[in-house]
């Protein structure tokens, strides 16, 4: 952890939710590429002067999700990455393509991101249909790339999707920890901006070694940060920073500042 966020002891990262990209239903022709570019400058500048120890970009208004990654919106999220990422001196950034793991790695790999988020383990039954996540692919393909500096997190209860097997959370988890060779290891509930329970989180954390980070992923708020913090080592946050607390929403500077302010007990 230590190597991703130094000095840090409990990380904050904030997600900048690009609008819909190119070729996807919810796509703004009108406004374009620039269009992009400009709502996610805007957000970042939010984000990073609210705080964060970290920003994650995710194409979350492609929807609905597909399993596969279009290429123009590919190649266009890698640019507007490119374009809006913080400098070093800033803070660091990560990716997330939903939900192409390999399209995530490649687009970490293209913009020098610190860290991808994805589902790479596990069968699961999903919005999207039948997901079949492969890690022993990915961890390869980090390799053959000479990304290993590019860290994974591991989501282990991933939102849209329940799993076709009857293992719980924590006992998915306790294998992954062994098996997948996480960076970290992600909770989620059911939706984004959906909370898993405290429960589901402690017992997780409880299952996988101590060296392993556990971020809580979905769901943390100003008024639940603090016992989720309890818990989990870190977290990941999108709608609850958003007008309204609605994921699809421009970022609130008042809502950013004030999940900083109660994550650290201001």
């Amino acid at each position: 952890m230590q190597r991703l966020f130094p000095g840090v002891v409990k990380p904050l990262i904030a997600m900048a939710h690009l609008p819909a990209l190119p070729g996807t239903p919810l796509y703004d022709a009108g406004s374009g590429i620039a269009g992009l570019v400009g709502r996610v400058k805007e957000d970042l500048a939010v984000l990073v002067g609210a705080g964060f120890d970290a920003v994650m970009f995710c194409n979350e208004n492609d929807r609905p999700y597909r399993l596969k990654a279009d290429l123009a919106a590919a190649a266009v999220m890698a640019r507007v990455v490119t374009e809006c990422a913080p400098s070093a001196s800033e803070v660091p950034f990560g990716v997330d393509y939903l939900w192409d793991a390999e399209c995530a790695l490649a687009i970490g790999v293209a913009t020098g991101a610190r860290f991808m988020r994805e589902v790479v383990t596990g069968v699961w039954e999903s919005d999207m249909g039948l997901w079949v996540p492969d890690a022993a692919k990915i961890l390869r393909d980090r390799r053959y790339l000479g990304a290993e500096d590019l860290a994974i997190f591991m989501n282990v209860t991933p939102e849209f999707a329940s799993s076709v097997g009857g293992r719980s959370p924590a006992e998915v988890a306790r294998t992954v920890a062994t098996s997948s060779l996480p960076d970290v290891i992600l909770v989620s509930g059911p939706m984004a901006g959906a909370e898993p329970s405290v429960s589901t989180l402690s017992e997780v954390r409880a299952a996988v070694p101590s060296e392993i980070p556990v971020f809580v992923n979905t769901g943390a708020k100003a008024s639940n940060i603090a016992a989720f913090l309890e818990v989990a080592d870190g977290c990941i946050v999108g709608s609850d920073l958003k007008v309204d607390g609605y994921t699809w929403n421009p970022v609130d500077p008042v809502r950013a500042a004030a999940f900083v302010g109660a994550a650290r007990g201001r």
